[in-house]
C-alpha cells in the first residue's frame, strides 16, 4: 500500500477525472472505486467521487497494492525479429503493453510470449514480468528483447547497467532542431503532480540521449535519438525539455494528430553482446508504414 500527495490545479475538475489524469495507469473507473472505497481525502475527510476540489487544495490518495490475477498464455501473433534458446527480440506495435498492470490484464506482450515460449522465460522478474529485460511504452512501437533464463536475464541486465547494449529510436519531432547532432543530458523523475508524467528534475536519476537530425521539413525534424541510460519515457520528456516535443505526444506537448495513436516514436535498432556466445549482434526492425506514411506527407508539404 502506499499514499500519494496530489495538488489540484485547477477549480471545478472532478476528483476521479484528477485521479486518472494524475495516477499512471489508474483507469477512470479504479479511481471512483477509491474515492467509494474513502481511499481519498482532503485535510483527513474522505470526498466523494462527484466532489470537485479547489485549485490548491491537496489530497491525499491511498493506493492498495495491486491484486492481478493470473497471468495466462494468449495466442496472439508476434513479430519476431531474432530467437534461439537464450533470448527472443520482438517488434512490438503501437498499443500493446508489455505486461500485465491494473487496467491492463491481458493482451499484453508477456501473454503472448508465455504463449509462445511456454515455460522457457527467465522468472527473475516475477510472474507478472517473466522474461522482460526493458520496457518500451505502449504507444511506442520497435524492438524489445526478452530472456529465455536466467543466465541470459542477467547478462543482459548487466549490459543495459554499462550501456553496453545500445538502443536506437528514430522519431518525429516538433520544429527545427538548432544542431545537427547533439546530447541532452538531464535527470529525470517522477513529475511532482502529475503522476502519470515524468519530468526533468534535480533530484531525477542521470538521464542521457545523443540525437542527430535525419531529415528536416516545414515545423518538423525526423531525428535518430540513441539511448545512453533508459529512464521512464526518456526520450519524450529530453525532446519536450530542449523545446521540441514529439509529434502526437499530447502529454508532453507535442501536436496530437488523429493519424497517430500516440507519440511518433520507433525503436528501430537494437545492438547486444550474446549471453552464451559472446558474439555482438545487431537487429532492425525497419519504420512502420504508419510512420512511413508521416515521412511521406511531411516530404510532400501534406497537412498531417
Amino acid at each position: 500500500m502506499s499514499l500519494l500527495t496530489l495538488k489540484a490545479e485547477a477549480d471545478g475538475e472532478r476528483a476521479d477525472q484528477l485521479l486518472t489524469r494524475c495516477i499512471e495507469d489508474l483507469t477512470r473507473s479504479a479511481a471512483q472505486r477509491l474515492l467509494e472505497e474513502g481511499r481519498v481525502t482532503i485535510d483527513g475527510k474522505p470526498i466523494k467521487k462527484n466532489a470537485r476540489p479547489s485549485a490548491g487544495q491537496l489530497l491525499t490518495v491511498e493506493i492498495p497494492d495491486p491484486v492481478l490475477t493470473e497471468v495466462v498464455p494468449q495466442d496472439i501473433p508476434l513479430d519476431i525479429v531474432y530467437e534461439d534458446e537464450d533470448v527472443i527480440v520482438i517488434n512490438k506495435p503501437v498499443g500493446m503493453v508489455v505486461h500485465p498492470a491494473p487496467g491492463h490484464p491481458d493482451g499484453t506482450l508477456v501473454n503472448a510470449l508465455l504463449y509462445h515460449c511456454g515455460d522457457h522465460l527467465s522468472q527473475i522478474n516475477g510472474e507478472i514480468r517473466p522474461g522482460i529485460v526493458h520496457r518500451i511504452d505502449r504507444d511506442t512501437s520497435g524492438l524489445l528483447i526478452a530472456a529465455k533464463n536466467g543466465k541470459a536475464h542477467l547478462a543482459l541486465s548487466a549490459q543495459l547497467e554499462d550501456h553496453s547494449l545500445s538502443r536506437i529510436y528514430e522519431c518525429v519531432v516538433m520544429g527545427s532542431l538548432r544542431e545537427d547532432e547533439g546530447t541532452i543530458d538531464a535527470p529525470i523523475g517522477r513529475h511532482p503532480v502529475d503522476r502519470k508524467r515524468m519530468a526533468v528534475l534535480a533530484t531525477g536519476k542521470r538521464a542521457v540521449t545523443h540525437y542527430k537530425v535525419l531529415g528536416r521539413y516545414n515545423g518538423f525534424t525526423h531525428a535518430q535519438c540513441r539511448l545512453e541510460t533508459g529512464r521512464t519515457h526518456q526520450i519524450r520528456v529530453h525532446m519536450a525539455h530542449i523545446g521540441h516535443p514529439l509529434l502526437g505526444d499530447g502529454v508532453y506537448g507535442g501536436r496530437e494528430t488523429k493519424r497517430l495513436a500516440g507519440q511518433c516514436l520507433h525503436a528501430r535498432q537494437l545492438t547486444f553482446v550474446h549471453p552464451r556466445t559472446g558474439e555482438r549482434m545487431t537487429v532492425e526492425a525497419p519504420l512502420p508504414d504508419w510512420f512511413l506514411a508521416i515521412l511521406n506527407k511531411l516530404e510532400r508539404g501534406q497537412k498531417l
